[in-house]
């Protein structure tokens, strides 16, 4: 069997390489060339150096501003999304009735596009809103907990899969085991089924940190970052810089290179530190 698989794995890889090739690794190369250039088209790249990257952080601080936004949003996201999912998922591994339709209808928001899902929220906040005469366009703050409030709906329900799966995975020995031992329910929880359930915590916490630090349709859809780019994420700044004025794209290009970095030491650096924490069964 061996021999066979050897015989044709080229011929299985090769096509999903030839792919992976052309519809990521070329774009990405070329965009990495491209965020060192002015252009409007590929064809009329002409060479700056590190100037766009200088006008990146230089101009009007659009992007630090969007940079401090999408933080304090991934972070308060990221805390709430996965303190609720576990929750959740604690409640419905413990029999409670009809678990499975509870675990339907909480992961059903996660199968919305985003763009429906902002203009949904945006109905139903601002007709919150509107009683005190404001909106979610009014003040930054509003556009903040509302895409707050978004992320969590879409997510919690998928989170909560992932830990429910984890939960049930965790022997019932240790279970058994800590009850001899007298260890009360928080003890069981903190020191048995939390130590167990860590390849699920690092499963979401990536999850819900790359998402949070790449959202865009909700952004675009709740507040198109009113007022004045207060409520602009990181993707949508970009956007709005690639597609804003004539010779931005280059500008544009640097930004998104610097987003690509970001998110992926900061997702590396959560890997390596929850996954140290993991145990094995």
């Amino acid at each position: 069997m061996q021999k066979v698989l050897k015989k044709y794995v080229a011929f299985f890889t090769f096509p999903t390489l030839l792919a992976f090739i052309i519809a990521f690794l070329a774009p990405f190369l070329m965009g990495v060339y491209l965020s060192f250039t002015e252009f409007t088209a590929v064809t009329d790249s002409k060479w700056v150096g590190i100037e766009n990257y200088i006008k990146a952080f230089t101009s009007g601080g659009d992007f630090l501003n969007s940079l401090w936004f999408t933080t304090k949003f991934t972070v308060i996201s990221v805390i709430s999304i996965n303190l609720l999912a576990f929750l959740l998922a604690l409640l419905l591994t413990r029999g409670v009735r009809w678990t499975n339709g509870f675990r339907t209808v909480f992961f059903m928001p996660n199968l919305i596009g985003g763009i429906v899902l902002g203009y949904i929220w945006q109905l139903i906040i601002n007709g919150i809103l509107y009683q005190s005469g404001v909106t979610l366009t009014t003040d930054p703050k509003y556009g903040f907990w509302g895409l707050v409030v978004l992320m969590n709906w879409q997510m919690i329900g998928y989170m909560m899969i992932i830990y429910i799966a984890g939960i049930q995975n965790v022997p019932t020995e240790l279970r058994d085991a800590a009850a001899v031992d007298g260890a009360t329910p928080i003890q069981e929880l903190f020191h048995v089924t939390v130590p167990m359930v860590m390849p699920s915590i690092t499963i979401c916490l990536f999850l819900t940190l790359t998402n949070s630090f790449k959202l865009f349709d909700q952004n675009l859809a709740l507040t198109a970052g009113a007022p004045g780019k207060q409520s602009e994420m990181l993707a949508l700044n970009i956007y709005n810089t690639f597609y804003g004025s004539i010779h931005s794209e280059g500008i544009g290009q640097a930004k998104a290179v610097i987003f690509f970095l970001l998110v992926t030491v900061i997702a590396f650096i959560q890997l390596r530190l929850t996954r140290s924490r993991e145990v094995e069964n």
